[in-house]
């Protein structure tokens, strides 16, 4: 398939997203029919770090790849309230001053899952979007 004629479609947003009630930012590329691929950047980078060209090539695959920001990143819900974290604490498996956890973010990407209305999806994670994969 020629990644010339694969369809980019515009980025969107769905809200009360998961258990913490979000806005996840997201876009998606080529046939919603095929299996969906989520794509997870790492922290603090937005959606827009999956190369355009990447998702493409994915999407001439056979694959419906969806790009998506995090929590605190891009257009998805920001925490600007959130405290800042006690690091030292947090070192010593106390974890009271975070804001919120790698589980949180997962939940978040489960919570996508359920909007956008699939049972399973593949799972591409970028550093720290690794570790929420």
């Amino acid at each position: 398939m020629d990644t010339n004629k694969v369809q980019i479609h515009g980025e969107e947003s769905v809200q009360n997203v998961g258990p913490s009630k979000i806005t996840i930012a997201y876009q998606r590329f080529g046939n919603p029919a095929l299996s969906p691929v989520f794509l997870i950047m790492g922290a603090g980078a937005q959606m827009v770090n999956w190369p355009e060209g990447f998702c493409l090539e994915l999407a001439s695959h056979g694959l419906h790849p969806i790009r998506f920001d995090n929590r605190d990143a891009g257009l998805s819900t920001h925490f600007s309230d959130a405290p800042v974290p006690d690091f030292a604490a947090i070192q010593s498996g106390d974890f009271s001053t975070v804001a919120y956890t790698l589980s949180d973010m997962a939940a978040d990407t489960v919570g996508l899952m359920d909007a956008l209305g699939y049972d399973s999806v593949h799972l591409v994670g970028a550093s720290m979007g690794g570790m929420i994969a």
